[in-house]
């Protein structure tokens, strides 16, 4: 049975890339599944773990469903902080969820990225640009689906860690 949470959230930044963008200086829409991925490996990363590691395991993450909700357009330039959490989690599956938020000079000097971690309490910085999830489901090098409690017990207890944390 997949269990719920709210987790805490950690943090990635990045500056919008003019590549990133169309004509009128907006982020086209499908960079935003990169910058999920973006927050999604620092996370794993800020955990003390790496997603090379994973797979030198032998243990493979891939997306098996996603959602996502535009609020506002990311511009050329912005600062950018991908908030990232576990959404939920059992030994196998591993759901995400992101809130993308464009922040501004005052708010930078606030925010600590990749060593803060916001509890699910509190309220994010930064004007919302962009929410959503994705889920996935932990596989073999033959794409065969395997428990992580039994395939990589120190992985499974890092996240368990991270996800009973947001629990209250």
């Amino acid at each position: 049975m997949q269990q719920q949470s709210n987790g805490s959230w950690y943090t990635a930044r990045l500056r919008v890339r003019y590549q990133e963008s169309d004509q009128m200086g907006v982020v086209y829409h499908a960079n935003y599944l990169n910058w999920f991925e973006i927050g999604r490996t620092e996370m794993i990363r800020q955990m003390g773990y790496t997603y090379r590691k994973m797979e030198e395991q032998g243990l493979l993450l891939p997306v098996t469903g996603l959602d996502v909700k535009y609020h506002k357009p990311a511009r050329y330039d912005d600062d950018i902080v991908i908030f990232t959490r576990i959404a939920a989690f059992s030994g196998l599956r591993l759901n995400y969820e992101y809130d993308i938020r464009r922040m501004t000079p005052d708010l930078n000097e606030q925010i600590d990225v990749g060593q803060r971690v916001w509890s699910s309490e509190e309220s994010l910085p930064g004007e919302r640009l962009v929410t959503g999830s994705t889920q996935h489901v932990w596989v073999n090098g033959d794409w065969k689906p395997v428990r992580l409690d039994k395939a990589a017990s120190e992985l499974y207890s890092a996240l368990e860690k991270v996800w009973l944390s947001g629990k209250g």
